[in-house]
């Protein structure tokens, strides 16, 4: 028979919840420290940070210059061909004229035969000529994108023109009217691509924050258990107090470390061209951090379970999966959410630590709303507290095998 199979027995220990002793009530504070500090001296923790700051780091950097970077796009025209040098040097203008990062020169070439040597050699990205019927622009490949745009602009300002000319009229009569103007009814208003990449981030902090700091405290109850340490722990204090302690310990590393992943990703933002939406993600980092804060005082104690459940670290891998699901599925559910789909999640436990950041961000939600979804996942992380300091109590010791759930949460006598 398999360790896995065997029934699990109860150590001789006091595994009470704990009797009033004056000695021991502040327990939980020496079994915090040790957790923080455990952590804060763990290399393979240590490491990780660091790379994952280097990674935000560069990426915020990445992204910076490709906001930045100008794009210049080179277009060959026949020097005796005046209406093509006037057209291309027209499309420069409305693409600087834009404050994008096109760039539009022109290259004067003696014929068309210079202008696909041109081509072909890599000096001109693009040749603009007249065809049977209109213009043509030419490239190796397909053109597109903004050259285009901008080279199609300037051309039909410049036939417009001509024709207006003909018909005895102007293109300020024959315009008067169309202007177009745009108006941002709310400045700081985050665009919907900015909105899909904030919410990833929020989606990994969470993820991170939950995957990392819940199997370290479950490595640490289940490390406790198979070495006996904790059969010494239990004789010394109440397990209610070891359970709060290690909770505590490590939602303050949790929470300390995704603060410093939003500090440095608030710092990259606000060198970035999506500066102005600052005010908007601020908001909805500190709801993020509040809602992470409360959750994970759940997560923290389903994971320590975990922990309590297995009588060896290879029973980790099945005590703690239904968790590793419960934290994969939140961070592929809510980053992919839109919708009256993304207003339902802000409301369920766990899955709103996301959501309703989310929604804050974008101004999908009232002010009510985060305060009565926060007020929910506080009563969740209430009733999971209750549940698993019942089951941590009846299951850290017991060995000889993989304790269930019922097992754990049998009455105890």
């Amino acid at each position: 028979m398999t360790m896995s199979t065997q029934q699990p027995t109860r150590l001789a220990a006091d595994s009470s919840p704990g009797r009033p002793d004056e000695g021991t009530r502040g327990a939980w504070r020496l079994v915090m420290q040790r957790e923080i500090v455990t952590r804060a001296m763990n290399r393979a923790f240590v490491v990780g940070l660091v790379v994952s700051l280097v990674v935000i780091v560069a990426l915020a950097a990445f992204f910076a210059w490709q906001a930045n970077r100008v794009d210049t796009t080179t277009v060959a025209v026949s020097s005796d061909d005046t209406a093509a040098v006037t057209a291309v040097t027209s499309a420069g203008e409305l693409a600087a004229g834009e404050g994008g990062n096109d760039e539009i020169d022109v290259l004067e070439v003696a014929d068309a035969d210079a202008a696909r040597r041109a081509l072909a050699a890599g000096d001109a990205d693009a040749w603009l000529h007249p065809g049977d019927d209109g213009w043509v622009l030419a490239g190796q490949g397909e053109p597109g994108g903004s050259v285009e745009r901008f080279v199609a602009a300037a051309v039909e300002q410049q036939v417009v023109a001509a024709n207006a000319e003909a018909a005895g009229t102007s293109v300020t009569e024959l315009s008067a009217g169309a202007e177009l103007t745009t108006e941002a009814l709310e400045p700081d208003a985050v665009g919907e691509q900015a909105l899909f990449f904030a919410t990833l981030a929020l989606s990994f902090l969470f993820f991170a924050g939950a995957i990392t700091s819940g199997n370290m405290i479950a490595s640490s109850v289940v490390e406790e258990k198979q070495s006996r340490l904790v059969e010494i722990i239990a004789t010394a204090i109440p397990l209610r107090q070891l359970l709060a302690g290690k909770i505590l310990g490590s939602s303050v590393i949790a929470v300390g470390q995704n603060l410093l992943f939003a500090g440095v990703g608030l710092v990259a933002v606000s060198a970035s061209p999506v500066s102005m939406a600052l005010p908007a993600l601020s908001t909805s980092l500190i709801w993020f951090v509040v809602f992470f804060t409360v959750g994970f005082l759940a997560l923290a104690a389903l994971y320590a379970v975990a922990g309590a459940l297995a009588s060896r670290a290879e029973d980790l891998q099945y005590t703690a999966t239904p968790m590793t699901f419960l934290v994969m599925g939140v961070y592929f559910v809510t980053f992919s959410a839109s919708g009256a789909f993304l207003t339902v999640l802000s409301y369920v436990p766990i899955a709103s630590v996301v959501a309703m950041p989310a929604r804050v961000l974008a101004r999908d939600a009232a002010w009510w709303e985060p305060v009565v979804s926060l007020v929910l996942l506080a009563g969740f992380a209430a009733a999971a507290l209750l549940v698993s300091e019942r089951a941590f109590r009846g299951s850290l010791l017991q060995t000889g095998g993989r304790v269930s759930w019922r097992q754990a949460l049998r009455p105890q006598n």
